[in-house]
């Protein structure tokens, strides 16, 4: 039976690895220019069917692996790595309802920190993070207002974001939904490498985010509904915190003519949803290795100790590519099928296997960052912005 199944999944596919570009690109996966017109950080690009990785390249603090695996017809993944004398941002857009909230995200949010910190003399504080993602929150909204009588639907659109900033020698770590950012840090002199989680995820699946909906809409018996062994908020929705899904947002985008699966059967008194991040910061210290920035997708399948250990049991080169291949072998285990047998099966079919998943490492030089320096030239590198 499972046979049978594959060849209907198969649509004429090659396996991974048959074909491999290497080629350099104007800092962006898949092509297309990078965003600020800096380089791509000295990385050479790769593609294997569905994955699209940078295996190694240098931002300013240390290097970087980066990788992308598509599941879905049209990528809902954005991701970015921005570094230069103001430090370095990276940022990760795990979209859902289409690709248009990740991509506008990528596009807005870190020229909106920009500018906001262009304003303070480039100091980097958790408000002027927080500034950046209420100005693209406003913006997103703005588009929805202005295309609604001709697609409704980006009232129905959202993404996850994930946001690390190095500044000095502070990182910012500031997320909405559930990607996660993951410290792998040093053991003392014991050769051993701990995994500590530094983002605050917004899953109503954690019983933490439950309790927070329900302090705050306590007159509401349907704030969180468990259907089909997954806790929803309103009966629809995982997350508690993104930007965009303005139909649960603003009372004049929940009815007509968005989907009836997406409005609300009570009149909506106040937003249910938030675009307001949990920031968090860290000081960096000497026995900080370093982070692995991935949206949900990795997550469904490695856990954080697994994730770091094999960015710290294997070579800095491909450790992305590494993570993500870890995480597409543990969802075929899953479903009782072979790795070879996963890699041939075509987007769009796939999501019933795997979600897309973006993988960010960064690996840190202590060196350059107690010495408050930053390599150059500037890097600015987008990943899949012209994926279909």
């Amino acid at each position: 039976m499972l046979q049978g199944l594959m060849n209907l999944f198969s649509v004429c596919w090659s396996p991974f690895g048959n074909e491999v570009e290497n080629h350099e690109t104007n800092g962006v996966l898949g092509g297309g220019g990078g965003s600020g017109g800096g380089s791509n950080g000295g990385s050479r690009e790769g593609k294997e069917g569905l994955l699209w990785f940078r295996d190694i390249g240098k931002y300013g603090s240390g290097e970087f692996s980066m990788a992308v695996i598509q599941a879905n017809q049209v990528l809902e993944d954005q991701s970015q790595i921005e570094s230069g004398q103001f430090g370095t941002f990276v940022g990760i857009y795990d979209g859902h309802g289409g690709p248009e909230a990740a991509r506008y995200v990528c596009d807005h949010l870190f020229s909106h920190f920009r500018a906001i910190t262009a304003e303070s003399e480039g100091a980097v504080t958790a408000e002027t993070i927080q500034r950046a993602f209420r100005q693209t929150e406003e913006g997103f909204t703005a588009l929805v207002s202005e295309l609604w009588s001709t697609r409704p639907n980006m009232a129905t659109v959202g993404t996850c974001s994930l946001v690390g900033v190095i500044y000095q020698q502070t990182l910012y770590i500031a997320n909405l939904g559930d990607s996660r950012v993951v410290l792998g840090k040093k053991v003392g002199n014991t050769g051993e490498m701990a995994a500590m989680q530094l983002s605050t995820e917004h899953n109503a699946n954690i019983e933490a985010i439950r309790h927070e909906l329900k302090e705050l809409h306590p007159n509401d018996p349907q704030i969180v509904v468990l259907k089909h062994g997954v806790w929803r908020v309103k009966g629809i929705i995982q997350v508690s915190r993104s930007i965009g899904d303005v139909y649960m947002k603003h009372a004049r985008y929940n009815r007509e003519p968005i989907k009836a699966k997406f409005r609300l059967p009570e009149p909506m008194s106040m937003p249910i949803l938030s675009a307001n991040p949990t920031i968090v910061s860290h000081a960096l210290h000497p026995n900080d290795s370093f982070l692995i920035f991935a949206s949900d997708g990795l997550w469904e399948h490695l856990s954080n100790e697994k994730a770091v250990a094999i960015v710290h049991s294997h070579p800095r080169s491909g450790s992305a590519k590494r993570l993500v291949k870890a995480a597409l072998q543990e969802a075929a285990r899953k479903r009782e099928m072979r790795y070879s047998d996963l890699r041939k099966i075509d987007k769009k079919v796939r999501r019933h296997f795997h979600d897309d998943i973006t993988v960010i490492v960064l690996f840190f030089n202590h060196d350059l960052i107690s010495r408050g320096a930053v390599q150059d030239p500037p890097v600015s590198i987008r990943s899949a912005l012209e994926h279909r």
